[in-house]
């Protein structure tokens, strides 16, 4: 696959940020962090002063490359109701690939603002994002037959699904796009709650662009409540269309303020 091509899979995973797979940020914070903060949206505290922010970090690793991120989301109205949330990103990721007979190591930084607006129906939850999404990579050694070295500005748009059809059953879903790459992300997860204490079951996720493509198949754990954090963990095999594969693991959390 052309050294470009498979730069470009870099931003699949922001494509998702973060949704949004692609080596650098191969399970996107997007949607690695939906199913946790809309696990928490259920369950938040506060009294007569409901939580408003909601900071989150984590860090996925496969054998192609890995990515940390942080960011926070803030909802004026309080986390558990409807209406406006702004959602920040930050995340750096790092993969490598071959151009010719050379390795190629790269660096990704993103940067992403969306507003958005949450909308939930009985047991459904429903969140929609949209906004300017900022990308840099640095190559090493410089690559100057890939479009994606330097900085680009792009849009991003992000949506999360929870639903509980059962107090005990949760099923989730997040799709994430961004116009940089033309890169995308798909999950979806299914759990069970076990010791009303999380939620765990089979999770799997696909993401790319024109050109690169990674899956996933795994398992998690999701809003597992440890002192002031909620934790979400994923393992699992991945694979993608340059015939690399291997197993994934991720780890996120998040705190409400």
């Amino acid at each position: 696959m052309p050294a470009a091509a498979r730069l470009s899979a870099f931003c699949v995973a922001t494509a998702v940020l973060l949704g949004g797979g692609c080596p650098a940020f191969a399970d996107s914070p997007d949607d690695a962090l939906a199913s946790l903060d809309l696990a928490a949206a259920g369950t938040l505290t506060g009294g007569h002063h409901p939580e408003s922010m909601l900071f989150f970090s984590g860090f996925d690793l496969w054998r192609g490359g890995g990515s940390a991120y942080g960011g926070l989301q803030w909802a004026p109205a309080g986390l558990s109701q409807d209406g406006f949330t702004l959602k920040l990103l930050l995340a750096e990721g790092t993969y490598r690939y071959r151009a010719g007979m050379t390795d190629i190591r790269g660096t990704g930084l993103l940067a992403a603002i969306m507003p958005g607006w949450r909308i939930k129906r009985g047991d459904l939850e429903v969140r929609i994002f949209a906004g300017l999404d900022l990308q840099h990579h640095t190559l090493s050694p410089d690559d100057p037959a890939n479009a994606l070295r330097g900085g680009r500005a792009g849009a991003r748009v992000n949506a999360d699904l929870w639903w509980e059809p059962t107090a005990a059953m949760m099923a989730a879903s997040s799709v994430s796009a961004s116009t940089i790459g033309n890169s995308f992300g798909v999950r979806a997860a299914l759990g069970w709650r076990l010791a009303d204490r999380f939620w765990t079951g089979p999770e799997i996720e696909a993401s790319g662009d024109k050109v690169y493509r990674q899956y996933r198949i795994g398992a998690h754990v999701t809003a597992l409540k440890i002192a002031p954090f909620e934790w979400s963990l994923g393992a699992g095999y991945v694979e993608d269309n340059s015939h690399r594969s291997g197993l994934y693991g991720r780890i996120s959390l998040l705190a409400r303020q």
